[in-house]
């Protein structure tokens, strides 16, 4: 049984890229920044590199330590260019073969892909493809851009890459490889994050900065909405061959999935979770005796709440973070076993007090229902909630994996229907406009919101036709 199944009830983190030209230990590095960004997908793990010559791709399920942990794995990688990837499966379903890096030959030659996002028009697109003669290995939407890219018939690289991408419809940061380039885009709207590094004469790329921490690479800056960027031996060159669009970057980066070390959107991850936080204990403030995060990911929020606030900050959970993904089930039933095996409540903080718990969300209730029960278990006196974000009323199409909307409880329960649910003394959540402001956001213009609103930048389904064959592009 999969630990996740039982214990966790947030949103699931998609998936994180990272790559590495003109570095002669590019597959190395290529590792350790898969490592740095392991909290985004623990499902599946892969790396592709290129000598120059050929692509040399290992990939597997599990986590990175389980695919790269043998010296010899990565030794086969050779090469001074490679992309990575780490994965959980929101388009196409697990399994090997959805596995990334996709490599594929064609016409042009080798190339490699690995995406963070979700195109949402991939089946209206599949369906045509298949129609016309295509014939896919696996069932993720990823792969429908190499088949766009093998189709067309336009010049340069990342020409084919561009004139694909304009057919596409929805979430993309993706890492292209060939044998000799490394092309990076990002969708107009900018929906998930890629920021550019330098380590010496290379280039690295990665989904969250706090892997060039890892490896010592120096962050330049995010590679544009809308931006296609190509690394080759004559260094970097950068065009915009999209229809420009209003910037829409991902909200829930900033209140759960990235790492609190990472700038992502050109904006620290912690500094916007503390002002959450602070922002939170204006607006919900509550009588109380300690703050207490739900860790990992409400840490931040719960120092921000307690700063503001000035009521004492304690860790009254502490987690287990040495879980495997699977587990035998005991025989004999333990009361919330899935929440005990992974968080630990720490009576010395808790008992006998007044206890504000700070989470980033709720999604279906069942996760904080179980928590607030352990709370009170170690003798709390009162467990006020506090979540640092809004209600979570509408799933995400955009490369995270949500519930559908009728397993998401904000979208048909009141904040009062909910409370009674979780059996918290109290509830309340941070406002939309809140938290727009905690991100640097004042004017709520630059963030999509569309799990708390239901306002989906790219429409979620496209019926049109697509015309496969080229577009012109224009640089």
């Amino acid at each position: 049984m999969k630990l996740s199944q039982i214990t966790d009830d947030h949103f699931k983190d998609q998936c994180g890229i990272f790559g590495v030209f003109g570095h002669a230990e590019a597959s190395n590095l290529t590792y350790l920044g898969l490592y740095a960004l392991q909290h985004r997908g623990q499902e599946a793990a892969g790396i592709v590199s290129s000598d120059g010559e050929t692509l040399k791709a290992v990939r597997g399920i599990g986590l990175v330590s389980d695919v790269f942990g043998r010296e010899e794995t990565i030794a086969s990688l050779i090469g001074s260019s490679a992309i990575g990837h780490v994965r959980y499966s929101t388009a196409g379903g697990s399994g090997e073969r959805n596995v990334q890096p996709i490599l594929i030959g064609c016409q042009r030659g080798e190339i490699a892909v690995a995406h963070n996002g979700n195109l949402v028009n991939a089946d209206v697109l599949r369906e045509q493809l298949e129609s016309a003669g295509s014939i896919f290995q696996s069932s993720s939407d990823t792969e429908v851009l190499l088949h766009l890219y093998a189709r067309a018939r336009i010049g340069p690289v990342e020409d084919a890459i561009a004139s694909s991408l304009l057919k596409a419809r929805g979430a993309y940061s993706l890492l292209f490889l060939t044998q000799n380039a490394l092309v990076a885009a990002r969708d107009p709207m900018g929906i998930r994050p890629l920021a550019l590094g330098r380590l010496g004469d290379a280039y690295v790329l990665s989904s969250e900065t706090c892997a060039f921490d890892l490896i010592e690479a120096t962050y330049i800056r995010d590679v544009a909405p809308g931006e296609v960027l190509v690394i080759d031996k004559d260094g970097l060159r950068s065009y915009f061959p999209f229809p420009k669009d209003t910037a829409r970057h991902c909200i829930f980066e900033h209140v759960y999935f990235a790492r609190p070390d990472s700038k992502v959107f050109g904006r620290s991850v912690l500094a916007s979770r503390l002002e959450m936080g602070r922002r939170l204990a204006r607006e919900s403030p509550a009588p109380a005796d300690v703050v207490v995060p739900v860790p990992d990911s409400g840490i931040g929020a719960a120092l921000g709440y307690a700063e503001e606030s000035g009521i004492a900050y304690g860790m009254g959970l502490v987690r287990n973070h040495y879980i495997g993904r699977t587990f035998i089930e005991p025989k004999q039933k333990v009361r919330s076993f899935g929440v005990r095996i992974k968080l630990n409540p720490v009576r010395e903080v808790l008992e006998g007090k007044r206890v504000i718990l700070i989470d980033d969300s709720i999604v279906r209730g069942t996760t904080s229902r179980k928590i607030v029960d352990l709370i009170r278990s170690a003798g709390a006196a009162e467990v006020h909630l506090r979540i640092s974000s809004p209600p979570t009323t509408h799933p995400c199409h955009y490369g995270i994996d949500t519930p559908r909307r009728s397993e998401l409880i904000a979208s048909s329960q009141s904040v009062e229907e909910i409370r009674r649910r979780v059996g918290a003394d109290s509830l309340a959540y941070l406002s939309p406009t809140a938290l727009s402001a905690a991100v640097g956001d004042s004017h709520g213009t630059r963030h999509c919101m569309a799990c708390f609103t239901g306002r989906y930048a790219v429409p979620v389904r496209e019926e049109e036709t697509i015309e496969l064959f080229p577009l012109a592009v224009s640089r």
